[in-house]
């Protein structure tokens, strides 16, 4: 390792590298008002101005393609290739940076909302994609604890926000709701190097603004995919690391065409050993947009998806094993007939889905915008099990004579299947001048999933048939949402937000559970759902806000299993402090979240590996958040963040020793107290950068009943990321070379886990309470290389 930093080091300050510089100029004005001290920076680098009494800039850069923000409260981002000198002049009167927002203007919120966020762009993702999830990489955002079940951030992945879980946390895309509609779960292994095709995303924590789907209960992502190119380009990316992980993709665009259309697109292919035992992803994806603009139409048609075959790592280790065998996997684990341990070399998940979306966006008139948007998903896969001895009229096979012995068990193989369809329509309205930002909108939505088991191998088969089904069950859920919210600038220091919306949720379930139990479910809800907050901008400089925030949360099909109907309430109250200057920001805000019948999880899995969770009553989140972004000098910048909370459950009640016993204050299970990151930047010259990441998530409890047994150690994790940037080279526009070298210390941690306690008896006879826990080792120090060559 002290080779390999001696060796970066050399490179660091071996480049010697003299290029030309241009100029980029113009002035920065609101409803035609010049602004003094706005800032302007090219994002992804340290380069950054402030503005003169005038409104001016003056902003020398090298060659290239940059993202150009212009900050003053209100944010925008201009595309600029800097070929030449060149003038940018930019109003800030208009809160919607482009058509192509309109599409999420309805769940998104501005730099000026009393709304807690973080904003992460393209650039900024662009700097470590090289195959992992999105949950990894927003890892080092605040609050956000991520997790893998491979241990190497490819496959299923996970994101906690605030200590809650990914089912609770709402994400949409283009404005569309990606979580599933009957587990809530956020199933990331489906969007196979989607951040490959992902212009930003937009983090919400808290409560939020009004959105589609599910109600955030801790936080939402909001993806927008990636805008049309007015040039035309070819590019292919390639990576490749540790645990033979590559990353191959391939992306064209056709630049507008007559002035009007643009077809663009993707193709990727990601395979990953895991760093866990068998813990393989095979991983297919496509990603295909067409784009009709004119100076008010924007229609874009969408077409992306495709096919995950990941073997099961969902079942982690006991802390014994944890000791001697990290890396064991017990997914697939059978006796032969000579009793010998074998694997099963199909135990995955193997699943594929595909969205079909349709987003018109229009701009009416100076004042008026409008986005209709259509979707269809479809998604079908199954879960591929082998069951050693398993009870054959469970599997409605009947028992098998052999000889004068009558056959009742068999090892056997199993598909659990979900086969669904998912249709949306969603309108929203924009209206906005010098005083008023209001949108109004509406969303619908229905959702149809089957589930059924069938066996397509049993050692003694009897008169069954291949794919012979053994139950059969079927989810639908109907959902209507309206909208309204407005924002009221009173003057250039105070503005008031109002936002209420009316959510209508209707679910039926019959037939078979795969534990076939007879699920019969017939249940609707209606929420209301008020918010309202108010910002005051004390100077050019500083700025405060507070917002409240309800929201409520329906059952998942899963809590429906286990008797639990009752919805869920969050009130959430924030108070923040924005500070901005040219060379730094600082977001600072304090949160209380209280809830009524929240649903934590137990810290226990179900069979198939989802959480499973109970209604605590009365519950908290206190939290303190602050991140920040200073620039040290012209080469060197961090951006530190932190968040330090309580989280606890009221009065909790546990079955112990064969009692209930009121523990009183408990910890909220996964919620840890600390949670801290930070980037070290570091740019010599224009053409490298190198990239410090740390990230530290404190001691955490898997249950909430406080057991020593069941906690979570802390961890500090770093990496390190290498960018070196070539312009017109040969017949390249672009060569880029990254280097992402993850847990550059190697420690070794575990992110997440789950823990389970039951009553029995002891050898007495008297009742006891049996506690267990197990573990998701995460990869030591490992390595992922790539280049990009753009067209």
């Amino acid at each position: 390792m002290k080779t390999v930093l001696f060796a970066i080091s050399l490179l660091v300050f071996g480049f010697t590298i003299n290029g030309q510089n241009f100029t980029l100029s113009g002035t920065v004005s609101q409803n035609q008002l010049k602004l003094e001290d706005a800032l302007v920076y090219a994002k992804g680098t340290s380069y950054s101005t402030q503005t003169n009494e005038v409104g001016y800039y003056e902003l020398k850069l090298p060659p290239g393609n940059y993202q150009i923000v212009f900050a003053f409260g209100n944010t925008k981002t201009v595309e600029v290739n800097l070929n030449e000198s060149k003038t940018v002049d930019v109003d800030l009167a208009r809160a919607v940076e482009s058509l192509e927002e309109v599409s999420v203007q309805a769940v998104r919120v501005d730099a000026d909302s009393p709304i807690t966020h973080s904003n992460f762009s393209k650039t900024e993702i662009a700097k470590r994609n090289l195959g992992q999830d999105i949950p990894i990489l927003m890892k080092f955002l605040p609050s956000v604890v991520s997790t893998s079940d491979a241990g190497n951030g490819v496959g299923y992945t996970s994101i906690r926000v605030r200590g809650s879980d990914n089912s609770r946390v709402n994400v949409t895309i283009n404005g569309i709701p990606y979580n599933d509609q009957e587990s809530q779960g956020t199933f990331w292994v489906n969007l196979q190097d989607f951040a490959s095709s992902t212009e930003n995303i937009q983090l919400q924590r808290g409560v939020g603004t009004s959105t589609n789907g599910s109600g955030a209960f801790g936080a939402s992502v909001n993806i927008l995919t990636d805008k049309y190119s007015k040039e035309a380009y070819a590019e292919y990316n390639t990576s490749y690391g540790s645990f033979n992980t590559w990353r191959n993709n391939i992306k064209f665009s056709t630049g507008l065409l007559n002035d009007h259309f643009e077809i663009s697109g993707r193709l990727s292919k990601i395979e990953s050993d895991g760093y866990v035992d068998r813990a393989s992803s095979d991983l297919k994806s496509y990603f295909l947009q067409a784009n009709y603009t004119d100076d008010n139409t924007l229609i874009k048609a969408l077409v992306f998806g495709g096919n995950e075959v990941t073997y099961q790592s969902w079942f982690g280790v006991d802390r014994e094993t944890l000791e001697t065998d990290r890396t064991f996997n017990p997914a697939g684990q059978f006796t032969d007939e000579d009793g010998n341990i074998q694997f099963y070399d199909n135990e995955v998940d193997n699943y594929s889905q595909d969205h079909y979306q349709l987003h018109w966006n229009q701009t009416l008139n100076k004042n008026w915008s409008s986005n209709i948007s259509l979707n269809y998903t479809y998604g079908r896969g199954y879960f591929e099990q082998f069951v050693e001895d398993a009870d054959l009229s469970f599997h409605e096979i009947e028992p098998v004579e052999v000889g004068n012995e009558t056959i009742e068990n068999s090892d056997l193989i199993r598909r659990r299947w979900l086969d669904n369809d998912y249709y949306v329509v969603n309108a929203n309205i924009n209206y906005t001048d010098d005083e008023w930002d209001f949108t109004a909108g509406a969303f619908g939505s229905l959702y149809d999933g089957d589930h059924f088991g069938e066996v397509i191998w049993s050692r003694f088969a009897g008169n069954s048939l291949i794919r012979d089904r053994y139950y059969n069950g079927n989810g639908t859920k109907r959902e209507f949402t309206t909208f309204a919210k407005a924002t009221w600038r009173i003057d250039d220091q105070w503005q008031i937000y109002g936002d209420v919306q009316g959510r209508f949720v209707n679910f039926e379930m019959s037939g078979l559970t795969s534990d076939k139990v007879n699920l019969v479910v017939d249940e609707s809800f209606e929420f209301f759902n008020p918010k309202a907050g108010i910002t005051f901008r004390a100077n050019q400089n500083h700025q405060l806000y507070f917002s409240f925030g309800r929201a409520h949360r329906e059952p998942r099909r899963q809590d429906f299993e286990n008797g639990i109907t009752q919805a869920e309430r969050l009130d959430d109250f924030e108070l923040g402090w924005r500070f901005q200057t040219a060379n730094s920001s600082i977001n600072t805000n304090v949160y209380y979240m209280k809830y009524e019948d929240q649903l934590v999880l137990t810290g226990a899995l179900d069979d198939v590996g989802n959480p499973i969770r109970e209604t605590s009553g009365q519950s908290y989140r206190l939290g303190l958040e602050v991140e920040g972004q200073f620039k040290l000098s012209e080469k060197v910048s961090i951006q530190p963040n932190i968040a330090l909370s309580t989280n606890k459950n009221q009065d909790f009640v546990a079955p112990l020793n064969g009692e209930l016993v009121n523990l009183g204050d408990t910890n909220i299970s996964f919620s840890p107290e600390i949670v801290a990151g930070n980037q070290l930047s570091f740019q010599p010259i224009p053409e490298f950068q190198i990239n410090f990441l740390s990230k530290y998530v404190g001691e955490q409890y898997m249950g909430n009943i406080d057991s020593a047994a069941s906690k979570l150690d802390d961890f500090f994790v770093n990496d390190l990321n290498l960018v070196y940037r070539l312009k017109n080279i040969s017949v390249f526009d672009e060569i880029v070379f990254t280097g992402l070298i993850n847990n550059v210390f190697d420690a070794e941690y575990e992110s997440n886990g789950y823990f389970f306690f039951f009553e029995s008896a002891d050898e007495n006879g008297n009742p006891t309470t049996v506690e267990g826990a197990g573990f998701y080792p995460q990869a030591g120090v490992n390595v992922l290389i790539g280049a990009s060559f753009r067209f």
